[in-house]
């Protein structure tokens, strides 16, 4: 048996769901909710610690790796295969790598903490720089990495099920952890995503736009035809001042 407690396991603060309205269900459900943010704000200087850490081994040419088991597992694959659309990274510069291999996204499948302790033990050996994300303070992976981040959300509404609470926590602060690298790494300009890909209507839309303000160009189809031409709003931006 592991000597810690793991808060994530305790009893739900709330009885009887089943007699609940689905009203009271729902708003029970967002008040727990509403408690996130200030738990995630806690742990902001631990974030802030990993962000840098990352940021300057991606700058030396490094990659970023996320390792996960069950729901963890699941948001770090949407959160890496967002970043290379968005920010216009290659594909492999931001790897998620989930227990029980890509069936597990879709579908459970036996993954525990153990697995993703073995891989930061095998990072370590290699002298990469670890961090990890937890729900339960002094867990076996917040003993073993770098940099640890716990924040505590206390029971979920209902008991044990962490892809409620636990898991809206580990999705902030890979959204925080993803898009503060990005911007380190130079793929946002003010605030636009001007490296994002083209991979649909809305998109070439709002990059067309992007030009159209960047440079002062009034005419929407010229502005277009430049963003198609160099695939990119800043590749556009760029030759247009050259």
């Amino acid at each position: 048996m592991d000597s810690f407690t793991r808060i994530t396991e305790q009893a739900s603060q709330y009885r009887h769901l089943e007699k609940m309205s689905v009203e009271d269900i729902i708003t029970n459900i967002n008040q727990e909710d509403k408690t996130v943010p200030f738990a995630i704000e806690k742990v902001i200087p631990e974030i802030k610690k990993l962000v840098e850490a990352i940021s300057d081994k991606m700058l030396a040419g490094g990659r970023l790796f996320y390792i996960g088991a069950g729901t963890s597992g699941r948001l770090a694959v949407v959160d890496a295969s967002e970043c290379p659309p968005t920010y216009g990274v290659p594909y492999g510069l931001v790897v998620a790598v989930i227990a029980g291999g890509d069936e597990a996204i879709t579908k459970a499948a036996s993954g525990t903490t153990p697995y993703v302790i073995g891989a930061l033990e095998e990072a370590k050996k290699r002298e990469i720089i670890t961090g990890s994300i937890t729900n339960n303070p002094g867990s076996p992976l917040s003993q073993i990495v770098d940099f640890p981040i716990a924040v505590e959300v206390g029971p979920e509404f209902v008991t044990g099920s962490t892809r409620m609470k636990s898991g809206t926590s580990q999705k902030l602060i890979l959204n925080m952890i993803s898009t503060a690298v990005m911007i380190q790494l130079g793929r946002v300009e003010d605030n636009k995503m001007v490296n994002m890909q083209l991979t649909n209507e809305k998109l070439i839309d709002r990059g067309t736009k992007m030009i159209m303000d960047k440079i002062s160009l009034d005419d929407y189809d010229k502005a277009k035809e430049l963003l198609l031409k160099y695939g990119s709003v800043k590749k556009a931006v760029d030759n247009y001042n050259k």
